[in-house]
């Protein structure tokens, strides 16, 4: 293991695009916290194209191999959906901190169990949720923690993205047992989790979903209706079918508007904070607006992750903090499905969307889904 002013030695597991456009670059950019020692892919030569382009000293044939050999402090899990539970229950069982591309898990009931894997004082399992990192998100959530924009009343989350029939030629993708979803579980999950991150607790879920336009087992398009604890309701819209694509999210306060628009990341300038009439002379900077700009990214959220890992502290991400959306979009999939509202309360382990998206587990025996 590291000592605390050594490099934070990282294990990459999957060399796909992901891993290339956004781990490795991210790790560059921590000036010399973090460093690559050692990669693994199905495809070992793939994995050693990717070593030499990187520069990365070790590749192994195996995940388990490299985990005995290297005794990584952080695996980066970069693979399929349908492969993250077995890779993050592997590295955690070796000591490893992992952090790992979202969807976390194709079920509660996977995340669930991949907390048994966790120690109490760590290692814990993070998952990339880039978008709530940014310093324009950071600066919202502080002034709705502290109330300084009202009460929170309106929100808009739409996640309107475009998949040709081509994408859908992956095998994993577009199917309940590998991708766990559609544009909701895949897609979406970025900007509704960030809504989470900044609205908190949600406690109902009115849902629809339609397979509209896409040869794919899963949803190509859903909309929901989301109560929060707080009292707000929320419009959210996960899209493949959108050929002017966009992220929009929208929070109406009782003394500002703050919205963003952006596709895959923001920064500041993506942003507008907008006063009520009765705060009319409000600048942004009166309604909170920050004056550092730091994009939503992977490098933020890694940055924030080695200082909680040099800490021994569980990072933002996890644990409960990364459950939340998930255990939305079961609820929204089980909404969807038997066209009734869904509470917190509902996703238990007798309930079958707990197990499956779809509410079809394939190993389970056919029954009625928990009605609501």
């Amino acid at each position: 293991m590291t000592t605390h002013d050594a490099p934070v030695r990282i294990a990459v597991v999957g060399t796909g695009n992901i891993a290339e456009t956004c781990h490795l670059p991210s790790v560059r950019a921590q000036g010399g916290q973090a460093e690559v020692v050692a990669v693994t892919d199905v495809d070992r030569g793939r994995a050693e194209e990717f070593a030499a382009r990187w520069n990365i000293p070790e590749v192994h044939d195996d995940l388990e191999g490299l985990l005995a050999a290297v005794r990584p402090d952080i695996v980066f899990v970069c693979t399929p959906p349908g492969t993250h539970r077995e890779a993050v229950a592997t590295c955690l069982d070796a000591g490893a901190w992992v952090w790992c591309e979202k969807p976390p898990t194709l079920s509660l009931a996977e995340y669930d169990a991949l907390a048994g894997h966790e120690g109490e004082d760590g290692p814990y399992v993070s998952y990339v949720f880039q978008h709530r990192f940014g310093s324009a998100a950071r600066a919202l959530r502080e002034q709705v923690r502290t109330g300084a924009l009202g009460r929170p009343l309106v929100g808009i989350c739409h996640t309107l993205w475009y998949r040709d029939d081509a994408y859908f030629d992956v095998p994993w993708r577009g199917k309940w047992e590998t991708e766990g979803g559609g544009p909701t579980m895949g897609h979406g999950i970025h900007q509704m989790d960030l809504m989470l991150s900044i609205m908190g607790d949600w406690t109902e879920v009115r849902a629809d979903m339609g397979t509209l336009a896409r040869d794919v087992e899963t949803e190509d398009i859903s909309m929901a209706v989301v109560k929060f604890a707080n009292g707000a309701m929320v419009s959210m819209v996960n899209s493949l079918l959108s050929p002017r694509e966009t992220s929009h999210l929208r929070f109406d306060f009782t003394d500002a508007t703050v919205e963003v628009n952006h596709l895959y990341g923001y920064g500041n300038d993506d942003w507008q904070w907008t006063p009520a009439p009765h705060r009319a002379d409000a600048t942004p900077a009166d309604l909170g607006a920050p004056a550092e700009n730091e994009s939503s990214s992977h490098e933020a959220q890694l940055r924030l992750l080695l200082r909680d890992f040099r800490a021994g502290r569980r990072p933002a991400a996890s644990g409960d903090d990364g459950r939340r959306v998930m255990a939305l979009i079961a609820a929204l999939y089980q909404s969807a499905t038997t066209g009734r509202p869904v509470t917190p309360a509902l996703l238990t382990p007798d309930n079958l969307y707990y197990h499956a998206m779809s509410g079809r587990p394939a190993a389970s025996p056919a029954k009625e889904p928990t009605r609501v």
